[in-house]
């Protein structure tokens, strides 16, 4: 499938998805009263969907990729944050998990897109219509 639109990419669908997730479990009980852990774990959820999104009208791929890459970390700093939620007792073992799959395999999608982009031919990319 070709990739016309940043909604079409992968990794973005499950940044989403994780994003979702992250929302979801965050706006609950003694984590919804926790503002720092709450806002921080959301941006770092919204930060990994909207980073793939503004890079994907960057104008080279090197430039894509360095989006990507934060993309990628922003998803890391969601694990992070759910070893807080789990220790205070925010979350649940089960959920905990979830949300954690769910960013790895985020970042297993948006590091595959990267190994593509940088094998594919160099150059400027296709400008959007």
């Amino acid at each position: 499938m070709a990739i016309e639109r940043f909604e079409d990419i992968q990794g973005w669908q499950a940044a989403r998805k994780l994003t979702n997730m992250v929302f979801e479990a965050s706006e609950k009980g003694q984590f919804a009263k926790n503002f720092r852990l709450r806002d921080q774990i959301q941006g770092a959820g919204i930060s990994s969907m909207a980073n793939i999104a503004e890079g994907f009208d960057c104008e080279t791929d090197a430039e894509f990729i360095r989006f990507l890459s934060y993309a990628f970390r922003s998803a890391t700093e969601v694990q992070s944050h759910l070893y807080v939620a789990i220790d205070q007792h925010f979350t649940t073992q089960e959920e905990f998990d979830r949300i954690y799959a769910q960013a790895k395999e985020t970042k297993n999608l948006i590091g595959g897109f990267m190994r593509y982009l940088r094998s594919s031919p160099k150059g400027k990319r296709k400008q959007k219509p």
